[in-house]
């Protein structure tokens, strides 16, 4: 008899939520609420009661008995005009205020937007964003449905498709050029969390935080930027040249059996492919017009390919008294 009272009627109804549950429907299955019973909501839940599919009365946190008192709505829907003894039943949905907080996304395919230095771009960002319910009506009727709950996870994919399409808004219409986007990033991120609100909106959800944490260019794109930077950071064709050239060296010096006359080769070829530019450039430099090295500078260099294992000890110890004796 008492698995039986207890199948029929419901005298206490609270929810334990966990985290990333966003709403939960209790499960009366064949119960009935009985008269006067207890209805707990805790901090930052909401319950809600729905009669044949529309939102009826609301109960915000705190410990409430239910009775024609506190159910004016379902009363009137119910036709309780002079109250009512017996149980009743009703959908009561719980519903979760609480920040979501500490979600990824990412663009799964790079975005397109218009650069105002380099034109049309493909770019691709990820970062971290919190978001929670807002609105009850637009979330129940959009999201909710005749669903038995809603948890983040089920949410994500859905929240993540509206975040890429804020993101293209974002970034298209922002006219800050890519090279700046990294100085402006805390700028950037609040214009695409504006964004993303709005398309949260329609489902009764606001976007609390947004963060952009990095924005990359395809491989191949900043390959090419990484060379032209390479260059600006070399300066003019003469540095280029000495740039080569001490390159052609440390190749040298380290293959197996590399001597000084494969050194002076690889000097060689790398001072005649910077007279090449040079000249391409319609500069004044070439290889012949090179001034002459300080003896000393060449003395430590020479040192340095002993140290290498280029030139042996006699080799270095004849030039260095070569070049001592130019010196007045």
């Amino acid at each position: 008899m008492f698995g039986f009272l207890k199948k029929q009627f419901v005298d206490v109804i609270d929810w334990l939520e966990r985290p990333g549950d966003l709403a939960w429907r209790v499960p009366f299955e064949d119960r009935e609420i009985q008269n006067g019973a207890q209805l707990t909501v805790r901090e930052g839940q909401m319950a809600l009661f729905v009669n044949e599919g529309n939102l009826a009365d609301t109960f915000e946190s705190g410990l409430h008995r239910l009775d024609t008192a506190n159910l004016p709505v379902l009363t009137s829907l119910m036709h309780w005009d002079k109250g009512f003894r017996s149980p009743f039943k009703s959908d009561v949905v719980f519903l979760s205020f609480k920040e979501q907080q500490g979600l990824k996304w990412g663009t799964g395919q790079p975005v397109t937007v218009r650069d105002a230095e380099f034109g049309p771009l493909r770019l691709r960002a990820f970062g971290s964003y919190s978001f929670r319910i807002a609105a009850v009506e637009p979330f129940v009727d959009r999201i909710l449905g005749t669903l038995d709950g809603v948890s983040t996870a089920s949410l994500e994919p859905q929240l993540r498709a509206a975040i890429q399409t804020a993101i293209a808004t974002a970034l298209g219409g922002g006219g800050v050029p890519f090279l700046d986007l990294a100085a402006n990033q805390q700028a950037l991120s609040e214009r695409i969390r504006v964004e993303v609100d709005k398309a949260f909106a329609q489902w009764g959800l606001t976007c609390l935080s947004f963060y952009v944490e990095s924005i990359s260019l395809p491989e191949e794109v900043q390959a090419h930027l990484d060379k032209g930077s390479s260059m600006r950071v070399l300066g003019d064709l003469g540095n280029y040249t000495r740039f080569q050239a001490a390159e052609a060296i440390e190749a040298a010096a380290g293959q197996e059996g590399g001597s000084v006359a494969g050194i002076g080769a690889g000097v060689a070829a790398a001072t005649a492919l910077g007279g090449a530019m040079a000249q391409g450039l319609g500069t004044q430099a070439t290889a012949a017009a090179a001034p002459a090295e300080d003896p000393i500078a060449t003395i430590e260099k020479l040192h340095k390919l002993v140290t290498l294992g280029a030139l042996s000890q006699e080799e270095f110890d004849a030039k260095k008294a070569e070049l001592l004796s130019r010196i007045r």
